[in-house]
């Protein structure tokens, strides 16, 4: 949306004109390799993708804040405290307190305030909603209070910290670090303090292919304890044998421990464990593949990658009942056969398959998922080279 539509939706929703106001905006982000293994302390790659949570905002006197985010009910917030509200938790006022919490850490004089948000990052489409709303606000609101500015991975640590004391969801660092840096990125999360990214040049459509995702019309509202029990089972493995993450242990010592961990954790556990192994095998050869520009390699390191977060890390479905994104992944795979490669994108459990389509069968294979899940379910997407930003208007 442009910067004029954004603030005549404000003026339009608060009855003025934004004055002295700060524009921001924070793209989605796809997964590309590296299903599950941020938190652990492992490799993965991911990009900034062309859809964005964007918004307009100013001061107010006062301590509330008072947000409208386009199609969704408005709330205000009370900002007398900045710490965690019990009474929040699960909730986009969340998310806008630890923002605010953010900015008066960085030396910024929070007060104050409206604004008017909008966003192209469909709730539940596998695009990381969540995590652009977060750096969108939280880039916003420290331009708008004055506050220091983050370097961009030091900005997504704190949009993270957000999503785990306010919102109460353990992601990873993933999603927030590939909406602030933009472009895509393969990044190391084995120093939590301090990951590393590295930018890889790599330009899908020139290799004949689009990415497309396939939202299969699953919830996740209700799923944070289904996501949670991946990091909290993988992290009782590697308590098992000493560590806290898996990333601090090599791969043959969890192989060699398998009936140890079987008999101290659980079959589930173990087998999330051993997708860890394979899923960080598979992110370096991904890489490897992307830098020589050898699609080929990339796409057969994908079905790899698919059949593990199927198997063993078994986050494709929420319950027997619902297996809407196994049927999406069965179909895509008829469709593309050799062609391409499809697996299950982001968290998992239903919402959304990642395909990489040749561009002369994408409109094909969207109908073909849009007859089984309905319209504009299959959507491609377009590499974004803009990370998070905020600037005055």
């Amino acid at each position: 949306m442009s910067r004029a539509l954004l603030a005549a939706g404000f003026a339009e929703t608060f009855g003025n004109a934004p004055e002295r106001a700060v524009y921001a905006c924070a793209p989605g982000r796809t997964e590309l390799a590296g299903n599950h293994t941020d938190h652990e302390g492992g490799h993965v790659i991911a990009a900034a993708v062309d859809r964005s949570v964007e918004l307009v905002c100013e001061r107010t006197e006062g301590c509330e804040a008072q947000v409208v985010s386009k199609g969704y009910d408005p709330f205000t917030i009370r900002l007398d405290t900045l710490e965690p509200q019990a009474a929040e938790r699960a909730t986009t006022a969340s998310l806008v307190r630890g923002a605010c919490h953010v900015a008066a850490q960085q030396g910024g004089t929070v007060g104050g305030f409206k604004a008017y948000i909008t966003s192209s990052v469909a709730v539940g489409s596998g695009l990381s909603s969540s995590a652009a709303f977060e750096l969108a606000v939280t880039s916003a609101l420290s331009v708008l209070f004055d506050a220091e500015e983050l370097p961009a991975l030091d900005r997504a640590r704190a949009a993270q910290a957000i999503e785990h004391d306010y919102f109460g969801k353990p992601c990873g660092l993933m999603d927030q670090a590939a909406s602030a840096l933009g472009s895509i990125q393969h990044m190391d999360f084995s120093r939590s303090d301090r990951p590393h990214a590295e930018l890889l040049d790599f330009d899908f459509s020139e290799a004949g292919y689009a990415i497309c995702l396939v939202h299969v019309g699953t919830s996740h509202a209700d799923l944070v304890d289904a996501y949670a029990a991946i990091p909290r089972e993988m992290q009782q493995v590697a308590r098992v044998l000493g560590a806290s993450r898996l990333g601090e242990l090599a791969p043959e010592t969890i192989i060699s421990h398998a009936a140890e961990i079987r008999r101290a954790t659980s079959d589930r556990a173990l087998l999330r464990a051993l997708h860890y192994v394979r899923e960080e095998r598979l992110v370096a050869e991904r890489a490897e593949a992307l830098r020589a520009r050898d699609m080929a390699a990339f796409l057969e390191l994908t079905r790899f990658s698919g059949a593990s977060s199927a198997m063993y890390l078994q986050n494709i479905s929420p319950s027997v009942e619902e297996q809407s994104a196994m049927i999406a992944l069965a179909l895509a795979e008829e469709f593309l056969g050799a062609d391409g490669a499809c697996r299950i994108h982001g968290g998992g459990f239903g919402g959304t398959i990642q395909a990489f389509v040749p561009l002369m069968r994408v409109e094909d294979f969207s109908r073909a998922m849009d007859a089984v899940f309905g319209a504009s379910s299959c959507e491609a997407y377009s590499i974004e080279h803009e990370g998070a930003y905020a600037q005055w208007m």
